[in-house]
């Protein structure tokens, strides 16, 4: 049993994602069932990710206040009443507010898990732990599209009904033993610390700047080498899959090197890759480049974790659940942000945060401690 709620520990950090995602794919069907747009059923993303980064901010705390058991599994609970309201909704007006309950119940899943999966791991293989973690991650926003796609061409609700299966087994089978970290008189100024603060600002510009920039891979994808949607959606994915492949080693590499080495290696080459994918003029070159920046993600973001798990404090869920929060927001600011400066100078809008993350990521990494990790 131990075994078995260690790998849903695991499965929950697949769960989020994908969750998030699954509705990419399926946009025009579920506007045609809706009778609204495509554009207008994409509200259904942002109806998650935002309430799901905001209330981030203070899940980890709370969850730690009530108990990383009782609120993981309530939260699951939650997930799969909303997930069920997904399968019924009449309307999109009525479908956004399932979608928003579904993030708000996610944002009191991640941070915990990583919480918990620190606890029960030996801080010499905590890297390996969180590369693994982090490549389920990767997998669930990659297969989201792909499984929502398949589930749009029967009847896009079906996405909705697995999504409420996976989350009731998960929160029928729990934690681990020996997960539970007591924190009844943690406090959010626990969490606001500034080297976690700082940590969570690199998350913000790393992710903001790495897998933030989908969209605009798009872009160009179609304005600079004509290609059809199946060619953009197959480029975009080299950037996931590279991430679940490399996440693991990744995580191996941080035990050996340390989180911050890791974070500024991840900064350095992602920002050369983003620089590139954005100016290639050759198709083979822009795609290599993209999928490459993929693993430079995964050493920014595995980094990140590592890092903030290394400080000591008595609010880890809530410091983790501060820098999973920044580290969304920065992901849902982007396409707000560069848009426009897209629309106006397409290469402008991938070297700025390029440059941004090559220059700002190594000022505000917080340099390690002897006791917490490798010089």
């Amino acid at each position: 049993m131990s075994r078995l709620r260690t790998l849903a520990l695991y499965a929950g950090g697949f769960l989020g994602p994908f969750g998030g995602g699954v509705v990419t794919a399926m946009l025009p069907e579920m506007g045609n069932d809706l009778g609204v747009s495509s554009p207008a059923a994409a509200s259904t993303l942002a109806a998650y990710l935002f309430p799901f980064a905001i209330l981030m901010l203070v899940s980890g705390t709370l969850g730690a206040r009530w108990g990383q058991f009782r609120t993981v599994r309530i939260a699951y609970a939650v997930y799969v009443v909303a997930s069920l309201a997904c399968v019924v909704a009449p309307s999109l007006s009525f479908l956004l507010v399932p979608r928003a309950i579904q993030g708000c119940a996610n944002a009191f899943t991640t941070p915990l898990l990583l919480a918990s999966l620190a606890s029960i791991t030996p801080k010499a293989r905590l890297g390996r732990a969180l590369g693994t973690f982090s490549a389920l991650q990767a997998a669930g926003q990659t297969t989201a599209p792909l499984v929502g796609g398949l589930a749009a061409e029967v009847n896009w609700r079906l996405a909705f009904v697995a999504v409420a299966v996976v989350a009731a087994i998960l929160g029928i089978v729990g934690l681990p033993t020996g997960a539970q970290v007591s924190g009844r008189e943690v406090k959010l100024r626990q969490a606001l610390r500034p080297d976690v603060v700082r940590i969570g600002l690199v998350a913000f510009l790393g992710w903001g700047a790495l897998g933030g920039l989908n969209f605009l891979v798009a872009f160009r994808a179609e304005d600079a080498f004509g290609l059809g949607p199946t060619q953009r959606g197959l480029l975009l994915t080299g950037f996931g899959i590279a991430g679940i492949i490399a996440a693991r080693p990744v995580g191996n590499a941080i035990d050996r090197i340390g989180a911050r080495r890791s974070v500024l290696i991840g900064a350095t080459c992602g920002a050369v890759l983003v620089t590139l994918a954005g100016t290639a003029g050759l198709l083979v070159v822009a795609a290599a480049a993209w999928a490459a920046a993929g693993v430079a993600g995964q050493g920014i973001l595995v980094g990140v974790n590592a890092a903030v798990l290394g400080l000591r404090g008595p609010n880890q869920g809530g410091a983790l659940s501060v820098v999973q929060s920044l580290r969304f927001s920065g992901q849902a600011l982007a396409p707000v942000l560069l848009t426009p400066l897209y629309g106006v100078h397409p290469t402008t809008a991938f070297v700025i945060p390029a440059v941004l993350l090559a220059l700002v990521a190594p000022v505000l990494m917080p340099r390690p401690r002897a006791e917490t990790e490798p010089v």
